[in-house]
C-alpha cells in the first residue's frame, strides 16, 4: 500500500453551488442480528437480502444521478472499504468520496464529518443522510417525500422522515409531528421525539395514529447541520473537524485521523442534535420502509408462498408454515416446522423459533468470547484487487479460490513457511518468479517453492480465477513479506 499523504482539503468532483442533493450513506453497522449471513466483517448492508442487489446497492440506486442526485459520499469502517468500492463498481457508481472511520463513534460524528466535507466547497449543499441497510418498497414515493422536504431544508430546517407505524414496535423511536411548515406543503415541525417506548406506550401510539416511526433518514444543508452541531454538540464538531483536517489519502479512500476522531463522543445524531434543535422538521412517508433488523422482519416483507413460507437459495419446505428458509450454499430442506427461521451458509447454520430471533446476538456474543472466526468473517474476503475464498483446510494445507480483476495485481512478495500451487480456472495470469515472467492460461499451473519472490497479475480483459493450494508447517496470513506494491 502506498504511503498516505496528508491533505488540507479532500479532492472532490462535484462542482460548488450544485443544486443536486448529495446522498450521504452511513455504512457502519456490525450486523449481528442477521447472523450467520451478516457478520462484523461483512454486515447486512453488503448482502442481497431482499432482491438480487445488496442493501447498500439498493440504497444508492434509489437516489441515483438519473433522478437528479449527486454522486454519493460514503462513511464506512476501515475494514469495509474494499467491499464498498467493489459493490459500487458492480453497479457503475463512482462515489464522490469514501471516508473511513478509524473507530465507531455512532452517527452524529459521522454526519458532522460529511457535513464539513461538503460545506468546505459549499455550505448550502443539501445532504441526504441514509443508513445503508434499510429497505424501501416504494422508491418513487421516497423521492417524492424528499422533494416535499427540500424547500424546508433549504430554508434552514433539519428534516427527517416519519414512517407510519404498522405494529406497536418497541425497538424504534417515535416522532410526534407539530405545526405545518409554511414554505413546504406537507412538511411539519417536530413537536417531540420519543425514546423507544415500552409496549403499552407503543400500543397507545398505534391506536391514536398521531406518532410516526423515526427512520433515521435526514435532509438538511451541510452548513445548517454544522451550525446546530456547534450549538448543541460542540465536542462532536471539534473532533470531526480535527479528524477531517488531518485526514490522509489512502488509494481512493479518505482516512480520518484516528487520534482526533476518537475524541468525539459516541452519540447518535438524534441525541446530539435533532432532539435539541428548534429547527427539526418532518415529512410523513408511507413508502414501505423497514430497517430489516431481524430475520422475522425479512420474512414479513418477503414474497411468501401459500403456506406463508419464504424460501431463498437452494431451499425447500414440506408440511411447514410461516417459515423463512435460506441457503447460501448447500441444499436445505425443512419438514414439519411452523414459525421457524433456518439459515444455512457454507460454514454455519442457524435454526430458531421466529419469536426468538432477537436472541441471535447472544449467539454472536458467545462466538466472539470463544474467539470463533464465524462471528466476524465469512470464508470470502475482499481485497483491493479482488477476492479470496477459503474452500478447505486441514493439517498443513489450505485450498483457496482467488479472483483478480482485470488490470489488478498481487504485490511482489515471499513466504517463509509455505509453498503454493496455482491452477488457472479462467482468465489469464502473468506470474513473476525471481524476476522471470510467464503467462498462464486456463488449466495451466505453476508451483512456488518456499521463499520464492513472486507476483501475480491479471493482464487480461476478464476476471482471473484460480485455485491456490498452500502447504507447509504454518499457513497464517501474516506469513508474508511484501517487497513492493503492485
Amino acid at each position: 500500500m502506498a504511503k498516505a499523504k496528508t491533505v488540507d482539503r479532500p479532492v472532490t468532483t462535484t462542482q460548488p453551488g450544485s443544486q443536486a442533493v448529495v446522498p450521504v450513506v452511513l455504512s457502519g453497522g456490525s450486523g449481528t442480528r442477521l447472523w450467520p449471513l451478516s457478520r462484523a466483517g461483512y454486515p447486512k448492508q453488503f448482502l442481497p437480502l431482499v432482491s438480487g442487489s445488496t442493501m447498500i446497492q439498493e440504497t444508492v440506486a434509489r437516489v441515483g444521478e438519473a433522478d437528479g442526485f449527486a454522486p454519493p459520499v460514503f462513511i464506512c469502517a476501515d475494514d469495509h472499504r474494499f467491499i464498498v468500492a467493489e459493490q459500487m463498481r458492480q453497479i457503475g457508481v463512482f462515489p464522490d468520496a469514501i471516508i473511513l472511520e478509524p473507530s465507531a463513534r455512532n452517527t452524529a460524528p459521522a454526519v458532522a464529518v460529511a457535513a464539513r466535507f461538503l460545506a468546505d466547497r459549499d455550505p448550502d449543499t443539501l445532504m441526504l443522510v441514509l443508513p445503508a441497510d434499510h429497505h424501501i418498497a416504494d422508491p418513487k414515493g421516497f423521492r417524492a417525500a424528499i422533494a416535499m422536504a427540500t424547500p424546508a431544508a433549504r430554508a434552514g430546517h433539519l428534516m427527517t422522515f416519519g414512517m407510519q407505524p404498522t405494529a406497536p414496535e418497541t425497538g424504534f423511536g417515535y416522532i410526534l409531528p407539530g405545526d405545518d411548515i409554511a414554505c413546504a406543503p406537507g412538511a411539519r415541525t417536530v413537536a417531540r421525539f420519543v425514546e423507544k417506548p415500552p409496549r403499552e406506550t407503543a400500543e397507545r401510539f398505534l391506536a391514536e395514529g398521531r406518532h410516526l416511526w423515526n427512520a433515521g433518514i435526514f435532509l438538511f444543508t451541510a452548513g445548517q447541520y454544522l451550525a446546530e452541531c456547534a450549538r448543541h454538540a460542540p465536542q462532536v464538531l471539534a473532533a470531526a473537524d480535527a479528524a477531517l483536517k488531518a485526514a490522509t489519502r489512502d488509494l481512493t479512500f479518505l482516512r480520518l485521523d484516528a487520534a482526533a476522531f476518537v475524541q468525539a463522543p459516541s452519540i447518535s445524531i438524534d441525541h446530539a442534535v435533532m432532539e435539541k434543535t428548534d429547527r427539526a422538521g418532518i415529512v410523513p412517508a408511507a413508502i414501505g420502509w423497514t430497517d430489516v433488523g431481524s430475520w422475522s422482519s425479512l420474512w414479513e416483507i418477503g414474497d411468501r408462498d401459500a403456506d406463508g413460507n419464504l424460501t431463498q437459495g437452494d431451499a425447500l419446505t414440506l408440511s411447514s408454515r410461516n417459515c423463512l428458509v435460506r441457503s447460501d450454499g448447500i441444499l436445505t430442506a425443512v419438514i414439519g416446522l411452523d414459525d421457524a427461521i433456518v439459515i444455512a451458509t457454507d460454514d454455519a447454520v442457524l435454526v430458531a423459533a421466529k419469536d426468538h430471533v432477537q436472541d441471535v446476538k447472544a449467539v454472536t456474543d458467545r462466538l466472539k468470547a470463544a474467539k470463533r472466526p464465524e462471528a466476524v468473517i465469512h470464508r470470502e474476503i475482499y481485497r483491493p484487487w479482488g477476492t479470496v475464498k477459503s474452500l478447505h483446510a486441514g493439517n498443513r494445507f489450505q485450498v483457496k479460490r482467488v479472483l483478480i480483476h482485470p488490470g489488478q495485481a498481487i504485490a511482489l512478495q515471499r513466504h517463509y513457511h509455505r509453498s503454493e500451487h496455482w491452477v488457472v480456472l479462467s482468465g489469464t495470469a502473468r506470474v513473476t518468479m525471481e524476476g522471470q515472467s510467464r503467462i498462464l492460461r486456463e488449466n495451466e499451473a505453476v508451483y512456488l517453492p518456499i521463499g520464492t519472490d513472486h507476483k501475480l497479475e491479471n493482464p487480461g480483459k476478464i476476471d482471473l480465477e484460480l485455485i491456490e493450494v498452500r502447504t507447509g508447517p504454518y499457513l497464517g496470513e501474516d506469513d508474508v513479506v511484501r517487497l513492493e506494491e503492485p
